[in-house]
């Protein structure tokens, strides 16, 4: 992978020793869907689900697809959803983009469309909140990555999903509109950046 050269110096000081041990735990059934997808040839597709499709979900597609190209994990595609469609929240955007994500907003209204970018010959990332199951998105054949609990209780049952793997994370949305804003959403990024970097350093 051929970065930009901001997120591979980010990605360079990320330290997977500060997982804990309980998180790698909760983090290995996604550890072995990829494993055993790459052991079969056969794609790993993922669907990061949150309720609204407005943070969480949107920061660990776009840390997992990074990653997937900087350990050069093929067959990879990241996907995100919600329980309901709200739009990407402006903050998020502009943390990916002070990380050095490369971010063209193709799309305004309600819901804008942003096309995200982590290295030059990559495929864009197209970026825009909406259901989990969204003709955007995959049907079947593709693991459930529940990133917020409460989409974990609200979604029982996920039709196509081989497996479903609740890696819940803290909202940083209780600190918008706070002086704590940036810095938290700088820190839960950081954290599934991380943690994506130790999911994909495990897949031979």
């Amino acid at each position: 992978m051929s970065a930009f050269s901001t997120i591979e110096k980010l990605i360079s000081t990320l330290d997977v020793n500060s997982v804990p041990i309980e998180r790698k735990a909760v983090l290995q059934p996604l550890v072995d869907f990829i494993q055993d997808k790459r052991d079969k040839n056969e794609a790993a597709n993922i669907n990061f689900i949150c309720t609204h499709n407005s943070r969480r979900s949107h920061l660990s597609q776009i840390w997992a697809q990074t990653m997937a190209a900087y350990f050069q994990v093929g067959k990879v595609v990241c996907y995100s959803g919600g329980t309901e469609a709200t739009a990407l929240f402006p903050v998020v955007v502009k943390t990916l983009q002070n990380t050095g994500f490369k971010v063209n907003t193709i799309s305004q209204g309600n819901n804008p469309i942003y096309l995200i970018k982590y290295e030059d010959n990559c495929s864009p990332i197209i970026a825009f909140s909406k259901t989990f199951d969204d003709s955007f998105n995959p049907v079947s054949n593709f693991a459930a990555v529940l990133t917020c609990s409460q989409a974990d209780a609200g979604c029982p049952f996920i039709a196509g999903a081989e497996k479903r793997i609740p890696v819940t994370y803290e909202d940083p949305k209780v600190f918008d509109n706070t002086p704590q804003q940036e810095e938290k959403y700088n820190e839960r990024s950081i954290q599934i950046a991380t943690e994506m970097f130790y999911v994909f350093s495990q897949i031979k």
